[in-house]
Parts: structure tokens; C-alpha cells; sequence
């Protein structure tokens, strides 16, 4: 069985200042308190793992469940082994493809997962900076797309451009720059 997924980090800005960051409870407490003094525009709120921006209920009581419970998964599901985490869906492969998986020891699922974690391992260096490149220009979309040089500093953190990123990001403010350096911190892994 794998392990569970570690809690995702949250970052708000009020404009661009970082107002509160850490793991989501703490954020959303952080928030709500914060609104309770202050009748400010709502604070934009970005999900640290992929840079998506989260409309969040601030609104006092309990918070609202951020996914389904693993009970309601399962009766949803009436396909696989829900006890092993397994989960069916529909796979569209050439013949050859289905010929070749059907000689594999274990048969097509078997040797399927197989491919699968070899090429998560070998590739988890790329795939690694790959998430933190998206991630980072889903920040950097959401929050700073109207600033001076956000087009040619994305360009710069595609190519892999350290140097020309951090030189087109250095007039932002403060905070912005602090979090898109950490964001972006392994896209430039293997660029090094």
C-alpha cells in the first residue's frame, strides 16, 4: 500500500503581500481570523504543490471536507479491489500493444504497474521539474500576469533560465518574488 499524501501547503496574498502560509487549517484559521478585523477584498489563496488559486469558504464553522471520504469513494465504485486501491478505468492500446501485454508475466495489469512505477522512477527527476515549472506559472498567471516582463519571465523559467528569470522577477515585490523563487526552486534542479 503507498503511503499517505502528505497535507498541502497553502499560500495567500493580500494583493502582493503574503499574508499567511503553511498547511491548510492553519491558513484557513489564519484567514478567517484575519478577516474578522478587516473588511478587505478576499485574499487570493494558491495551492503550494500546484499553483492553482482556491476559492475558499472563510466563513465561520467547521471546513468544509476537501474531498469525498474513502467510504463514499467505494460505494461509487463497483469495478476493482477498493480494499488494494486499485481502481478500473478504460485503457485504448493498439493490438500489437495488447498482444505484447498479453504475453507479460502476471497478465496486462501486472505488467502494465510495472511500466508504470519504472518509468515514475527513472523519470521523477524531469516529472519533478516539470510540476515545478507549472506550478510556477500558475502562480505567476494568477497573480502577476499584468506585471512588467511576466511574459519574458516566463519564458526565461520554461527554457530553464535561471539567471534571466531571477533578473525579470527582481523589480516585483518582495513577497511575490520570495514565493515564486521557492516554487520554482526544482525546476532549476537539473538546469544546474
Amino acid at each position: 500500500m503507498s503511503s499517505p499524501a502528505p497535507e498541502s501547503t497553502l499560500t495567500a496574498f493580500a494583493g502582493f503581500r503574503r499574508i499567511a502560509s503553511g498547511p491548510r487549517a492553519e491558513v484557513i484559521a489564519k484567514l478567517r481570523k484575519l478577516r474578522r478585523h478587516a473588511e478587505d477584498a478576499a485574499p487570493f489563496v494558491f495551492d503550494d504543490a500546484t499553483g492553482d488559486r482556491l476559492d475558499l469558504d472563510l466563513r465561520h464553522g467547521p471546513a468544509p471536507a476537501a474531498a469525498a471520504t474513502p467510504s463514499e469513494e467505494q460505494t461509487a465504485r463497483s469495478v476493482g479491489r477498493p480494499r488494494l486501491g486499485v481502481v478500473a478505468r478504460e485503457v485504448t492500446l493498439l493490438p500489437r500493444h495488447w498482444e505484447w501485454l498479453g504475453r507479460q508475466p502476471g497478465g496486462a495489469s501486472v505488467a502494465l504497474r510495472r511500466l508504470v512505477d519504472e518509468a515514475r522512477r527513472v523519470h521523477a527527476g524531469r516529472d519533478a521539474e516539470r510540476g515545478a515549472r507549472e506550478a510556477t506559472y500558475r502562480f505567476m498567471t494568477a497573480i502577476a500576469g499584468d506585471l512588467p516582463g511576466f511574459e519574458e519571465a516566463t519564458r526565461a523559467l520554461f527554457a530553464g533560465d535561471r539567471s534571466r528569470f531571477d533578473g525579470l522577477v527582481a523589480p516585483w515585490p518582495q513577497d511575490l518574488r520570495t514565493h515564486l523563487h521557492k516554487l520554482a526552486a526544482a525546476a532549476w534542479s537539473a538546469a544546474s
